[in-house]
């Protein structure tokens, strides 16, 4: 069990998750644009930091 992998994993999930709440609430109109922004930023960091863990992860048996 790789606790990075796994976390990797589970930053990514969030990271979708926000940046699709961002687009629902962009083509919405239902939030404000300072929330829609920090909500999008964080949703991108999440992101990319938990693609870049699984990506940089070793498997190790």
């Amino acid at each position: 069990m790789n606790v990075k992998r796994i976390f990797g994993t589970i930053l990514t999930i969030l990271g979708i998750v926000g940046l699709i709440y961002a687009g629902v609430g962009f083509v919405n109109h239902s939030v404000q644009v300072r929330e829609m922004i920090v909500i999008g930023v964080i949703g991108v960091i999440f992101f990319v930091s938990g693609i870049g863990l699984v990506r940089n992860t070793k498997d190790e048996a």
